[in-house]
């Protein structure tokens, strides 16, 4: 009986059965497409500002207070300076969260005359690969690092070519120089002034201090210096978990975390269990968080996800107030088949159970409908805002089908007191 009830009821109300799937299809998609680029969201976040540069620099724990002026470090190679040995550097890529060390690259500061003028000249590696102590082969390098550098010419590949170096744009114009021309470069080893011409392969436009400074492959400049497998920082872009207040926490003293807080703490990608990490695998260097990228990270990523969070709840009242509007409509069409039922001996639970089941198949293939649809709606978020698909969550769908049966559910509440209200005598008279 009641299996013919519920087919004779959506046959007969085929179009506003339509209606109430149509509003759910509506809420249940843009809450399917808000809660998969939600879900998405964090990752896509860290890669977009792991364009901005490192998040982590790595330094030598005793490094002497460091004297410069105008770039030029002034401090003695090798007297009271102290390296990271650039075979560590790899180390890094082996940590518990090596899956979210993106790139990294090494640095070796020194100063150079040119043309009786102290100049910094940095060495690094540019787009190098690299085995780290597994045996795997990684490309690291600024030139994913510093992704945002305009290049006037062609990046220094894979230690190529020794003797070509990338100048900044300011250099090049006070030196007038050009992409291809060679430029002396004289720096002091010990007693010795060692003088090197190079090519250069580059001019950067950067907006900092790189357009004042020269760069170099890093195994020339170590040579040429007498500074071999030597380095004075590493940068790190890693895909790091916002902060909270367990990651304050462990910011502050690690050791003031309980067993079980240390371990949520160390699985967990925050930036301070990376830079922890990093320092066991490297003894006497201390990570530092570069605070305006991480921090701003999680209030932007916060940001969003509320945006996103309200934009869900109204599309879900939207829904709801459309439900309550058509059930209302039905119970007052079906007044006088609610009242029959009554009048033949059916129970308010027996009623109110008729119409909670339609709402719940109504729900749910409205939920069904709006997972579907709102895949299609995250993907087309994630082309045109991060420029990189959404990947689809199976997860979501359980969630999405309770949620629209809820909505549904919470829509029909005041059409179903309406049908408990109705007495039959009064329905069915006359």
């Amino acid at each position: 009986m009641l299996i013919r009830m519920l087919k004779s009821s959506f046959t007969r109300g085929i179009k506003s059965k339509l209606l109430a799937i149509l509003a759910i299809t509506f809420g249940a998609s843009l809450a399917t497409a808000m809660l998969s680029v939600s879900l998405d969201v964090g990752d896509k976040m860290n890669q977009e500002l792991k364009s901005y540069g490192s998040n982590i620099v790595v330094v030598p724990e005793s490094e002497s207070l460091p004297v410069e002026i105008d770039g030029v470090d002034f401090n003695a190679h090798g007297v009271d300076k102290d390296y990271i040995a650039e075979e560590d550097v790899a180390a890094i890529k082996v940590i518990f969260w090596r899956h979210n060390i993106v790139n990294l690259a090494p640095y070796l500061k020194a100063s150079a005359r040119v043309d009786g003028e102290q100049i910094p000249v940095i060495g690094t590696w540019f787009d190098d690969e690299i085995r780290i102590p597994t045996g795997e082969k990684f490309r690291f390098g600024v030139k994913e690092i510093k992704s945002w550098w305009k290049i006037d010419g062609s990046w220094i590949k894979d230690g190529q070519n020794k003797n070509q170096a990338m100048i900044g744009e300011k250099l090049a114009n006070k030196f007038d120089l050009q992409v291809g021309d060679t430029i002396n470069l004289d720096f002091a080893n010990g007693a010795e002034i060692v003088n090197s011409g190079v090519k250069v392969a580059g001019i950067i436009d950067s907006g900092d201090e790189a357009e004042r400074q020269i760069y170099l492959p890093l195994d020339f400049l170590q040579e040429v210096i007498g500074l071999e497998d030597k380095v004075d920082k590493i940068e790190v872009s890693a895909l790091t978990t916002p902060v909270n207040d367990l990651a304050r926490k462990a910011q502050a003293d690690p050791e003031a975390l309980s067993a079980e807080e240390f371990e949520t703490w160390y699985c967990t990608a925050y930036v301070s269990s990376i830079t922890f990490q990093i320092e066991e695998a490297i003894p006497g260097v201390v990570a530092k968080q570069v605070r305006q990228i991480s921090e701003s990270e999680g209030k932007v990523l916060n940001k969003i996800q509320l945006l996103m969070l309200l934009v869900t709840i109204a599309a879900l009242i939207s829904s709801g107030l459309g439900i309550s509007s058509i059930m209302t409509t039905k119970v007052l069409e079906r007044k006088k088949e609610i009242g029959l039922l009554k009048a033949i001996g059916a129970s308010d639970f027996a009623v109110i159970a008729l119409f909670v089941i339609e709402i719940v198949v109504v729900g749910i293939v409205g939920g069904g409908l709006g997972y579907l649809l709102g895949i299609g709606f995250a993907g087309l978020i994630g082309q045109q805002v991060f420029g990189m698909a959404i990947a689809v969550k199976l997860i979501v769908m359980p969630f999405i089908l309770l949620l629209a049966s809820v909505v549904a559910l919470c829509g029909s509440i005041s059409p179903l007191r309406i049908a408990l209200k109705l007495e039959p005598a009064e329905v069915l008279h006359g």
